[in-house]
């Protein structure tokens, strides 16, 4: 049975984004690519724009770039939509290229964070950027949401601001930050937008558009799903709104009334507005032996007046918490986290407020947020409103229908008209022929910040929008050679996978549908995606379909139908997916599964590529350096992958996104997984060079370059016993001549150390390290390059 997508509380929660009425300049008609000029403007007749949309990132005219989305998306809603790509943030002139906007500016960093895309885990700048023509890093500056926003405010003071994208929606209230290594302020304060859209904004930007060109102001549109602004103290506009103070903790819970001990039951509960049955039925009883002469009846003692009883007077400031307690409606509910000014200064509080965040991110019971930001006359709220609601199977199969290019914009062509060679755009390449089917995830990974960006809902594409868009690319996409090279998203194998339950869908609070196991609300019905591989691989012109998306193995591992069907026909050499460790410490603080899963899907892989007769690898990531992970687990780690024949060429050290749970892990020490109190649990957190190296070197135990460090941290450890030259031990007590030159980036990753190419042993799976052999990807070429890792 397939996941009730269309019929949950989330398909009737909102306006279809169909059922608005077009523009007036939808007269013009769609053009082939947004304007990036004044020329391509005249050339489709229009005096100005409606919205102009600044990226930090290449325009590059495919679903798979969020500018390209949002733009196609309005202009099918009739507005006239220009793009200021990658412009030079010098000055405001370059924000002037395409004249004043109707409506407003829409502002992007682009589809990565500015800042995780120009530094690296140890906070070294790339050289490189896979989302510039040319791989040139540098084309967009630190921070970018705020640079591109102050820079239109200089352009065009009078025009409205919209920012969004990833960078906006992972700083929408104060956040650490891991590059200055302090909280910073929310970023609707710091770039003065005048709205902030985070999540998947669909929704969100064709309603602000249609209500700016209706002339209403963008200061009164405070009721739009999955926005952030700015309210002054004393707004009317809050008016009406039950603020649930969350500004401390371990503050006391209710505090019930005093009771009169000699008060009877009855006479407590005629106080409270009931009655006692068992002190009626004793009246009952008295009234019947009267009536009937019953001696049931005795005399009543006669009180002793020297005795006087205390009198109980009820405490005034108590009388509101008297009999049942009633909780406000959840859309008329705010909660009021602690200031910036309390999180800046108090890490338990910037802990608690994380974690109230977390738990208000199911658009079907999430409640708005408020954060005061200042103090005396400076003082600002921002508001957040609850999540936009998650778009139906219909409208994500009109977003994805839209008429894009599905190529770069032509202004970065060569003198042939390619993108190849010194014009080439990474990201673009990486994606070119591949297929999005969904959006989201539930599997709330710490470290990862598709949840707070995505949601934890899945939002599905039909079967035959996928197969229309498969056609698509067969049909017209430039050097085309027959294979697809993902058919997935976040997550390869969640398509169309969700509660069964839309009550409980709307009402559930949990971080992860998958852990600490697997819900019983879940169905994991992997059907419709079986089905849909079948009928994408019979196209006419398709000769391969590959999965390059990371796969979720927990859920995989239910059915075997499904693995068979992957393994069978859609791994071309490799398949990647995650265990990210083998030690419960740290896995119970990403929130992911035993290794114990890992062994299980490990076991059905290499059964059914045996009975296929490929020889087939997996790809284990794994991270270093997060949040709960001790020495000796990476020890422990470093042995399970040299046990199993594992020489990782490409490391991943834990990288604190802003909002990421495990962020707040690093910069509090505390853990929001459970409730935030003064005393609540500690973790253990890998900070300072040393040790970060440490933990990066037991992943890339292999490399001479870091035996030195490894034999002094050992023997630190009480582990000389690894140390030999035995095939038992970790590392060898000799030391080769080595010139320390590993080089860690996205450009180039690889040991300058010469050694041996390992040769595959039959039962003994690799990962992407060496004597990894070239992935088959259906192209004729050998070597297909692999794709990028998405960003976590």
């Amino acid at each position: 049975m397939n996941a009730p997508i269309d019929v949950s509380f989330f398909a009737r929660a909102a306006k279809p984004l169909t059922s608005y009425r077009k523009y007036w300049a939808s007269r013009f008609g769609t053009s082939k690519f947004l304007p990036m000029s004044r020329a391509e403007m005249d050339a489709l007749g229009w005096g100005s724009c409606d919205i102009i949309i600044v990226t930090g990132d290449a325009y590059v005219d495919h679903p798979s770039f969020g500018m390209a989305v949002i733009g196609r998306m309005l202009e099918a809603q009739g507005f006239r939509v220009g793009i200021i790509a990658q412009p030079d943030w010098q000055s405001a002139e370059p924000f002037k290229a395409l004249g004043k906007p109707n409506l407003f500016f829409g502002v992007t960093a682009g589809n990565m964070d500015s800042m995780i895309n120009r530094y690296t885990a140890d906070r070294k700048i790339r050289s490189d950027d896979a989302y510039t023509p040319g791989d040139i890093g540098g084309k967009r500056p630190d921070r970018a949401a705020l640079v591109y926003s102050q820079r239109c405010r200089e352009a065009y003071k009078e025009v409205p601001i919209v920012l969004g994208g990833i960078e906006g929606s992972l700083r929408r209230i104060a956040h650490y930050d891991y590059w200055s290594d302090k909280v910073r302020r929310s970023v609707v304060i710091d770039a003065k937008c005048d709205l902030l859209l985070y999540g998947n904004a669909e929704r969100a930007i064709v309603e602000i558009a249609h209500r700016l060109a209706a002339k209403e102001p963008v200061t009164s549109m405070t009721d739009i799903r999955g926005t952030a602004f700015i309210r002054r103290s004393g707004d009317e506009t809050a008016q009406g709104w039950f603020e649930i103070d969350s500004t401390s903790v371990d503050a006391p819970g209710r505090v019930e009334a005093h009771v009169n001990p000699y008060l009877m039951i009855s006479e407590q509960a005629k106080e409270q507005g009931a009655s006692c049955a068992r002190e009626d039925e004793a009246a009952e009883v008295a009234a019947q032996a009267e009536s009937t002469g019953s001696p049931v009846l005795t005399q009543k003692p006669q009180a002793n007046p020297a005795i006087k009883p205390l009198t109980f007077v009820p405490n005034p400031s108590l009388s509101h918490m008297q009999g049942k307690i009633k909780v406000p409606p959840r859309d008329r509910s705010v909660i009021r986290l602690p200031s910036y000014e309390q999180v800046k200064s108090d890490a338990v509080l910037y802990a608690h407020a994380n974690r109230v965040l977390h738990l208000e991110t199911n658009p079907g019971n999430a409640r708005a947020l408020v954060q005061a930001h200042g103090e005396g006359a400076t003082a600002r709220d921002v508001w957040i409103t609850p999540p936009p609601i998650p778009l139906t199977t219909a409208e994500m199969d009109y977003v994805f229908d839209l008429p894009y290019a599905r190529s770069p914009h032509p202004s970065y062509a060569d003198e042939n008209g390619s993108h190849d060679g010194a014009t080439k755009i990474p990201a673009w390449e990486m994606i070119r022929f591949s297929v999005n089917i969904m959006r989201g995830c539930f599997g709330g990974c710490t470290f990862c910040s598709i949840t707070e960006h995505e949601g934890r809902i899945i939002q599905s594409r039909s079967e035959d929008s996928v197969i229309r868009e498969i056609e698509a690319i067969r049909d017209t996409v430039k050097g085309f050679t027959g294979a697809i090279s993902d058919l997935g998203g976040p997550t390869a194998n969640m398509y169309r996978i969700g509660c069964k339950s839309p009550e409980i869908e709307s009402a559930c609070r949990k971080p992860s549908c998958v852990y600490p196991g697997i819900c019983s609300n879940l169905n994991t019905d992997h059907n419709p995606l079986i089905k849909m591989y079948r009928r994408a691989r019979a196209l006419k012109g398709v000769k391969k379909i590959l999965i390059s998306s990371g796969l979720r193995y927990d859920l995989a591992v239910q059915s075997p139908e499904y693995v068979k069907e992957l393994v069978t026909h859609h791994v071309g050499g490799y398949l990647k997916i995650a265990p990210e460790h083998t030690e419960q410490g740290p896995l119970t603080k990403m929130m992911k599964p035993g290794i114990g899963s890992y062994d299980k899907f490990k076991q059905m892989f290499e059964k059914y590529s045996l009975e296929a007769g490929k020889k087939q690898f997996l790809i284990p990531y794994f991270i270093a350096a997060h949040p709960g992970t001790s020495d000796e687990d990476m020890m422990n780690l470093a042995i399970w992958l040299k046990k199993n024949g594992f020489r990782a060429d490409q490391v991943q050290t834990f990288y604190p996104s802003p909002m990421a749970t495990a962020t707040t892990m690093y910069h509090t020490n505390k853990n929001p997984l459970r409730k935030i109190t003064r005393d609540s649990e500690t973790v253990d957190i890998v900070r300072g060079d040393k040790r970060r190296r440490l933990h990066k070197a037991f992943l890339r135990y292999h490399d001479a370059n870091n035996w030195p460090l490894l034999r002094e941290a050992l023997k630190a450890m009480g582990r000389a016993d690894l140390i030999g030259n035995g095939k038992h031990h970790l590392i060898p007590t000799f030391q080769p001549l080595t010139d320390g030159g590993y080089v860690s980036a996205r450009k180039k990753n690889s040991t300058t150390v010469a050694l041996k190419p390992v040769t595959p042993i039959k039962g003994r799976i690799l990962t992407q390290h060496t004597g990894l052999p070239p992935r088959d990807n259906g192209s004729g070429k050998p070597g297909g390059k692999a794709g990028l890792r998405k960003q976590r």
